[in-house]
This record gives C-alpha cells, sequence and structure tokens, in this order.
C-alpha cells in the first residue's frame, strides 16, 4: 500500500470501518432473505410480512452485536470477531426464522387448505377444520423445508464473517502499526503473568520498555512511548503519572484495585457547587432481589425440562465408565459466607482428594478421567447445578462459588476476595465468561467485583447470553498451569533491540 493511499485511508479510518461494518451488515441481510425470498413469495415485494420479517432481523443483529461484543476491529483477533459475529448472526436468524413461521402461520388461509387438501365438496365451518391436519401440513411443506433453508443461509453467512473479519483486521493493522508500549510496574512478580498476555496481541502493541515506577528516567520513558501500562503502581505515584500521561495524549492501561472498580462504576453527583463521586448501592435492593429470585426460578425450571436428555445421557456415560457414583457434592460458599452443598456431574476418579487434599485441577490432571474431559469441555458437569440454583443456594448469575478451604488461602493474599460473597454464588458470570480455568484469583476477583458493581437485571440477561461464547473458547475449560518462567526468560520474549539491558528489573 503506497504512501499517499494509506495517508488517505488513515485520515478516514473510521468511515472505511463503518463501511467495512456496513457492508458486512447488508451482505448478512441479503444472504438471508436472498435465499428464503425463493420459499416464501411475499419476502419479495413491500408488505406487512416482509417489512415485519426486515425489521426483526435488523433489530436482532444489531441487539445481539451489542451483546456479544460484535464487530470489534482492530480491538479483537480476528478469530474473536468470528465467534462474537457468529452468536450474534445465529440469534437472529433463528428470531427472524420464528417470527416468518408464526407469522405465515397465522396468515396462511386454513379454508384453502381445507378445499385443496382434505377433498371436501363443500368447505365447513372454520371450527369443524381438524387444525391437527392443518398444522401438520404446514409443518412438513413450509417449516421443515425453512429449517434446511436456515442451515445453508448460515453456512453462506459464516463464510462472510469470516472474510470481513479478516479483512477489516487485515485493513486496520495495514494503517496502524502496532502502539510503542511501556510498563510501569512496582512488582516484578507480576510480570511473568501480565507480559504474555499482552504479547498475544502483537499487532495492537509492541513492548518496548520495562521501568520501574519510582525510576529517575521515568518522565522520559512516558514521554518515549504511545501507550502505558501501569502494574499495581502505589495510588499517590499512579495519579501523578496518569496525569502526565493524559496532558501529554497517551493511552491508558491500568491493571485495578477494588477501589478503581468501586469508583469506575460510582454516579455523579453535585454537592451545591461541588462535584463528587458517589458509591452508595451497597446490595441489592428489595425489588431486585424478588425479581433475580423469581427469574431464578423460571429459569430453571425451563433448563431442567430442555437439558433432562444430556443429562440422562451424562449420567449413563459416568455410570458406564467406572460404576462410580454419578454426582458429586461439594461443600461452597454463597452470600454471606453459607456453606451449601454444590451438585455435579463427577468428572474426575472416585476419592480423587484422598491423598492429595483440596486442590484445584492442573493442565493435563490425571484424575480427569475421559468421560469427565468431555462433560468439562462443553459444561455439562455444571448442569446438575440448576437444582441448586432451583432451591435458592446459587443463582442463575453471580461469581462462582469457591470451596472453604481455596478461599481461606485466597484471602491471605487478596483480602478483598470476601467481598464476592455480598451476592449468591452464580452458575454463570462475568468471570466465568471471561476467564480461562488458569485465570489468576485475582484477575477473577476483579471482573466478580464489576459484576457486583454494576448489577442490572439487563446485565443478568447479557451474562447469560453472553455464555454461549464459553463453548466457543477452548482454553475456558484448561485446568491451572504452572508458571515456571522467571523474568528473564520473559525478557528474551521481548525485541531486544527495544529493550535495554538497564531497563531489566534487579
Amino acid at each position: 500500500m503506497n504512501r499517499k493511499l494509506k495517508y488517505i485511508i488513515r485520515r478516514c479510518e473510521n468511515t472505511v470501518l463503518f463501511a467495512i461494518k456496513t457492508i458486512m451488515l447488508v451482505s448478512l441481510f441479503v444472504a438471508f432473505f436472498g435465499v428464503y425470498s425463493y420459499l416464501i413469495p411475499e419476502l419479495r415485494v413491500f408488505n406487512r410480512t416482509s417489512i415485519i420479517s426486515y425489521g426483526t432481523f435488523v433489530v436482532a443483529i444489531l441487539l445481539f452485536i451489542r451483546i456479544y461484543g460484535g464487530f470489534s476491529v482492530g480491538e479483537k483477533k480476528s478469530k474473536e470477531i468470528v465467534n462474537s459475529m457468529l452468536l450474534a448472526t445465529l440469534m437472529a436468524d433463528i428470531i427472524t426464522f420464528l417470527e416468518m413461521y408464526i407469522m405465515g402461520l397465522s396468515t396462511t388461509q386454513i379454508h384453502n387448505f381445507a378445499d385443496n387438501h382434505l377433498n371436501l365438496s363443500v368447505i365447513p365451518p372454520l371450527q369443524d377444520i381438524p387444525m391437527k391436519y392443518f398444522l401438520q401440513y404446514y409443518f412438513t411443506t413450509r417449516v421443515l423445508p425453512g429449517l434446511g433453508l436456515l442451515v445453508i443461509v448460515f453456512v453462506l453467512q459464516v463464510l462472510l464473517l469470516y472474510i470481513f473479519s479478516y479483512f477489516g483486521n487485515f485493513v486496520y493493522f495495514k494503517i496502524n502499526h502496532p502502539q510503542k508500549s511501556l510498563i510501569v510496574y512496582q512488582d516484578e512478580s507480576l510480570l511473568p503473568t501480565v507480559i504474555p498476555k499482552i504479547q498475544k496481541y502483537k499487532k495492537q502493541w509492541r513492548i518496548n520498555r520495562l521501568i520501574k515506577y519510582d525510576d529517575p528516567d521515568i518522565k522520559g520513558a512516558l514521554l518515549g512511548h504511545s501507550t502505558i501500562f501501569f502494574l499495581d503502581v502505589p495510588k499517590n505515584e499512579r495519579t501523578r503519572q496518569v496525569e502526565y500521561c493524559y496532558a501529554h495524549n497517551k493511552n491508558i492501561y491500568i491493571l485495578p484495585d477494588v477501589s478503581d472498580i468501586i469508583l469506575n462504576h460510582a454516579s455523579h453527583v453535585v454537592v451545591d457547587d461541588t462535584a463528587m463521586f458517589a458509591s452508595t448501592k451497597q446490595s441489592m435492593s428489595f425489588e431486585q432481589m424478588i425479581i433475580k429470585r423469581i427469574c431464578d426460578i423460571i429459569f430453571a425450571v425451563i433448563m431442567i425440562l430442555l437439558s433432562s436428555p444430556f443429562m440422562i445421557i451424562s449420567a449413563l456415560a459416568i455410570k458406564i465408565y467406572d460404576r462410580g457414583p454419578v454426582f458429586y457434592k461439594q461443600a461452597r460458599l454463597t452470600k454471606g459466607g453459607r456453606e451449601f452443598n454444590v451438585l455435579k456431574f463427577r468428572s474426575m476418579i472416585v476419592d480423587a482428594e484422598k491423598n492429595t487434599g483440596a486442590m484445584l485441577s492442573t493442565e493435563n490432571d490425571d484424575r480427569i478421567t475421559p468421560v469427565g474431559k468431555i462433560l468439562r469441555r462443553f459444561r455439562l458437569d455444571e448442569l446438575p447445578q440448576l437444582f441448586n440454583i432451583l432451591k435458592g443456594d446459587m443463582s442463575v448469575v453471580g461469581p462462582r462459588p469457591e470451596r472453604l478451604v481455596i478461599a481461606k488461602e485466597y484471602e491471605k493474599e487478596l483480602p478483598e476476595f470476601r467481598y464476592r460473597l455480598k451476592v449468591k454464588a452464580g452458575l454463570t458470570g462475568l468471570a466465568q465468561i471471561m476467564s480461562k480455568y488458569n485465570t489468576t484469583p485475582k484477575d477473577k476477583l476483579a471482573l466478580d467485583l464489576e459484576y457486583i458493581a454494576q448489577y442490572s437485571i439487563w446485565l443478568d440477561i447479557k451474562l447469560i447470553l453472553q455464555t454461549m461464547i464459553v463453548f466457543l473458547k477452548k482454553d475456558s475449560t484448561e485446568g491451572v498451569t504452572q508458571q515456571d518462567d522467571d523474568i528473564n526468560t520473559i525478557l528474551e520474549e521481548i525485541d531486544k533491540g527495544a529493550t535495554k539491558p538497564s531497563d531489566k528489573p534487579k
């Protein structure tokens, strides 16, 4: 790409990306209705059926793009964008499909059906027409072919999503080079954990230097980089350095502590003529608790009915494999530190902790059975917790229920870990969706506190829908990995030409 063209595109970057997104959405729309117009002639012209169907698809896909994170070109990897867009598109397809065929059922002329398919010489009154024959006719001649088309449409849309997602990131990174990045830290023990995560996004950031927050050259280092990462820098020093970065138009990323999360969701108030942040929401209101409990019961009952075939198959597989118990009960913590027995399908060998005591599962853990690996991969081992929700020990959405002995260990290093117990433990939640099995307790705590700080019924609905993302993330079910790399090994992975020996922490 020549310099002049690159300059023009960079000046119009937002417009170019908006155009790519718009063309992608139009392509998905055309793929859906272009195929279905062959089966449903009403879609070829503007009428009530077509206008409502078009509107349903547009509203649904825009809504689910927002829920799943959508077309985040330049912010996510192409595969992550594809996964988000796949779910958004699938949900829009299903909702539009249901709308079209429910509307089709209500507009199909039952009398015409009776006249053409029941061989009646005289059309009987509407109430005398056998509805079961009409419904059978409608299902076999309209719905089943429509389901077949839905598969074809989705395959076509998948191809389009791959093309536009990879093309969008290709264009973005052609005109935006990796940001020259600086890591400001206090404790070097965090570096082996954080640096590899940043390095996964090499097209976004290039780590150029590491420096301690109290280094005499800190201001020069801040000026020499476009993006600054602050890792556990003392509050007073971090405030000064962040303000300095803000004054010089730097991109700022901060590893938050508890107070950061609380203030991030505080409301803005003016007392007389003084602006303040107010964090007055310490727990759910009575109304919120009632609504949440009702939603939990409804969700649990529906999901138990829908998932019962999978639970039966899982139970049989466990029993056939080693003749051991199907279920596994374990004491966990919920709201207020109350203990309850969480119910899960057994995914490990019998008496897995007999010799080791309480411990987290690790990557390639030989205690996990072959059946258990499958159950964990698709989160089927969690299904019995629906009964915990029905009983009231858990909620659908909330922090992961932790064991007392492990929670106490975490609290030795993270006293704030107990704040997770402000709400009921949950089957899913922000930490369960965004993290992995090997995510650090501190990172999971930050996600749990984010959920508690911004709780709303809408957020619960959003997280329930986002839970499907977990099934597209292979690393979400991996066990804890051992961190063997020391800081010198990590530093060797950074560009040697960009990292000076004097920058290395001592």
